[in-house]
């Protein structure tokens, strides 16, 4: 057994090094991170997400019926909404989540002359019915998605 100059036997150094506590450290800081990002997609983002869905296809709507020359309603429904005097099929009838509500039963007007009056709606959560954001136009203007001011 070989020995050192003081004489005493040397043994194998047993644990880890610093710079091995700094790669483990910086894995779960990594990962961490990443599940962090992951479960971001909160209640408020989702109805963001809706409301500017529903902004998109208010001016998608629009577009048809001043091309159309026919004139489109949105209606709110108890489980979804309908696009009345569009194609059928060529817009969508559901919310991303079932959580999405409409404040009121709305009913927007979407042409078909170019300029239609101002009108806004106020979506909520389910989940979290204080969350509320309101989407309205001037009648000019797209459709904008505002939070709900009290």
């Amino acid at each position: 057994m070989p020995t050192s100059a003081a004489g005493s036997s040397r043994r194998p150094h047993r644990g880890f090094t610093l710079l091995e506590l700094m790669v483990v450290v910086a894995i779960i800081a990594m990962a961490s991170a990443g599940v962090g990002f992951a479960l971001r997609d909160t209640a408020g983002s989702n109805l963001e997400r809706e409301a500017q869905r529903l902004a998109a296809l208010f001016e998608s709507a629009r577009a048809q019926s001043r091309a159309s020359g026919v004139p489109l309603r949105w209606r709110a429904l108890e489980r979804g909404f309908r696009f009345e005097g569009a194609r059928p099929g060529s817009l969508p009838e559901y919310w991303l989540s079932e959580q999405t509500v409409v404040a009121a039963r709305a009913v927007v007007l979407l042409g078909p002359e170019p300029i239609i009056g101002a009108q806004e709606l106020v979506l909520r959560t389910a989940a979290q019915p204080e969350l509320a954001l309101r989407v309205a136009t001037d009648g000019v203007r797209p459709f904008t998605v505002q939070p709900l001011l009290p």
